[in-house]
């Protein structure tokens, strides 16, 4: 990467177009040169809101706790692990209470955030967090408009849903591997 005396030289935005924006996303084109001087004249940029938590949610046991849940944009209903948004104002482990609350009826305890990354840095400033917790009291409700079923996994059903690939979301599915991979993340 070039630099100068300031440190390392970063790409640079030259111009903006707004192609879409709302309360949720924003969809720029920007012009945008780069370290070596090149040009890109139309870099497409998704520029999301909010940041996002998804929550591996335990048992005493060692089970994982999954949803079933309704996928409008791929016409599916998939099983994943409790996520969503960051509201305003709130931490990743509040939200990550919040998630497990709303779409498995279940209080959690023993919050902690894992990882943080960006799962398209390439196009987009979206940020997922993952966070654990254990699971705490009887299951309550839960908001069925998103969630079809609720349900316990071993972590053998878990890796047979990897293996059959019937597990397709891609946060649910870094989550699992990297709680299935030994030595990645501390287990306990």
């Amino acid at each position: 990467m070039t630099t100068d005396s300031h440190g390392p030289r970063k790409p640079r935005r030259l111009s903006r177009e707004v192609i879409y924006e709302s309360s949720w996303m924003n969809l720029y084109a920007d012009k945008v040169e780069f370290p070596q001087g090149r040009i890109i004249d139309r870099h497409y940029f998704l520029d999301f809101k909010k940041e996002a938590v998804a929550v591996l949610v335990e048992n005493d046991d060692g089970q994982i706790l999954m949803i079933e849940s309704y996928r409008y944009t791929t016409d599916s209903i998939e099983w994943e692990i409790p996520a969503g948004g960051i509201e305003k104002g709130e931490s990743v482990l509040e939200a990550a209470r919040r998630e497990v609350i709303e779409e498995t009826g279940y209080d959690s305890s023993n919050m902690e955030v894992l990882y943080t990354f960006h799962p398209s840095n390439g196009i987009s400033n979206q940020v997922f967090h993952i966070a654990k917790c254990l699971a705490t009291g009887s299951q309550g409700e839960f908001d069925r408009n998103e969630v079809r079923s609720v349900r316990w996994f071993t972590r053998d059903e878990v890796s047979q849903l990897i293996k059959e690939r019937k597990l397709r979301d891609g946060f649910s599915l870094t989550v699992l591997l990297l709680k299935l991979s030994p030595d990645v993340l501390t287990q306990e």
